[in-house]
C-alpha cells in the first residue's frame, strides 16, 4: 500500500475512535464536551497518534490494542494547543484554519476544555490498562506519556519558552525548549508503540531516539515555516515568533544553517528507521514528509 494511503487508513482509524470517545452523554456538561470536541475534531495531521500506530505495527499487528493510547496522546496534544492559544500564552486567533477555542467559547470554557481533554486522556488509557494481563506494559506506557507531557517534558519546555521571550538565549537553552516542548510528545508515541507492540528493549530505546531526532527536526522546520510559510497552508498566523521576539533556530543560527540541520537530523533518523527494513517503510516515508512539509 502507498504510504499516503496507509496514512489515511491510520487517520480514519484514529478519527473513528476519537469520535466514539467524545460524545455528549450528560446535558449538564454539554458545553464542555462541545468545546473539547471543537478542538479535538478540527482536523490536524494526527501526527502523534499516527506515530504510535506506525511504531506498533513494526512489532505487532493487532491495531486495536494501541488505539486507546494513540487517542490519549492526541487529546493531550490538543489540550496543549487550546491552552497555548490563550491570551495569557500565545494569544492566537486561529488554529487548524479555524477560530481558536477561546474565541468561540470564551477563555473560561477553553481552559476547562483543555483540562477536560488532559484528564479524559488518562481516563481512557487507564480504563484500557486495567483490563490487560499482564498490565505492566500498559501502565509503563501511560507513565511514558505522563512524563513526556509533564514538568520534565512538554510543560517544562513551555515554561522555559515563556521565560525566554524577549531575551537572548544560548543554543543549549533553545535545544532544551525544543526537545521538551515538542520532541518529548513525538518520542513518546514511538516508544509507547514499541512497548505495547512487545518490542525488545533495544528497539524501544531506538524508537525513542528516533522520536527525539524527528521532534527536533520537526520543530526547526516549524520555525522555518513561521518565516517562509503561507498562512492558508499552515492554518495559523505566521511571523508570530518574530513578533514575540522568540529565540528560534533561524534567529540564532540563520535560515540556511537551520535548513541544513533539518537535513542532517532527517538522515540520522532515516538510518535508525531503515534497520527495520520493509516493516518501517511507512515510518521512513512519513518522517521525510514531515521534515520537508509546507504546512
Amino acid at each position: 500500500m502507498d504510504w499516503r494511503n496507509q496514512l489515511n487508513v491510520y487517520i480514519d482509524s484514529i478519527n473513528v475512535a476519537l469520535g466514539r470517545y467524545i460524545q455528549v452523554r450528560d446535558t449538564k456538561n454539554k458545553t464542555l464536551v462541545e468545546a473539547m470536541n471543537y478542538s479535538l475534531m478540527a482536523g490536524g495531521k494526527r501526527l502523534r497518534p499516527v506515530l504510535a500506530l506506525a511504531s506498533y505495527e513494526i512489532f505487532n499487528d493487532v491495531l486495536e490494542e494501541i488505539l486507546p493510547y494513540a487517542c490519549g496522546i492526541e487529546m493531550i496534544h490538543t489540550y496543549s494547543l487550546v491552552h497555548d492559544d490563550l491570551p495569557a500564552m500565545d494569544n492566537d486567533d486561529y488554529r487548524r484554519g479555524k477560530l481558536t477555542n477561546h474565541k468561540v467559547f470564551g477563555e473560561g470554557i477553553a481552559i476547562l476544555a483543555g483540562d477536560g481533554l488532559l484528564n479524559y486522556a488518562f481516563e481512557i488509557m487507564l480504563q484500557d490498562a486495567v483490563k490487560r494481563d499482564p498490565i505492566k506494559p500498559y501502565v509503563e506506557s501511560i507513565k511514558v506519556i505522563a512524563q513526556a507531557a509533564g514538568i520534565n517534558g512538554m510543560i517544562g519546555g513551555q515554561v522555559v519558552d515563556l521565560e525566554s521571550e524577549n531575551q537572548k538565549i544560548d543554543a543549549k537553552t533553545l535545544d532544551y525548549i525544543h526537545l521538551n516542548k515538542t520532541a518529548a510528545l513525538i518520542a513518546a508515541p514511538l516508544k509507547v508503540g514499541a512497548i505495547i507492540g512487545k518490542a525488545k528493549e533495544e528497539d524501544i530505546k531506538n524508537m525513542e531516539e528516533i522520536g527525539n531526532i524527528l521532534g527536533l527536526a520537526f520543530q526547526i522546520r516549524d520555525d522555518i515555516l513561521d518565516i517562509e510559510g503561507e498562512q492558508e497552508k499552515l492554518g495559523k498566523n505566521i511571523g508570530s515568533d518574530e513578533s514575540k521576539n522568540k529565540s528560534t533556530y533561524p534567529a540564532i543560527y540563520g535560515l540556511e544553517y537551520s535548513k541544513k540541520k533539518v537535513r542532517e537530523l532527517t538522515s540520522e533518523a532515516n538510518r535508525k528507521i531503515s534497520q527495520y527494513a520493509d516493516k518501517s517503510k511507512f515510518l521512513f516515508e512519513l518522517s521525510n514528509y514531515l521534515v520537508h512539509r509546507e504546512s
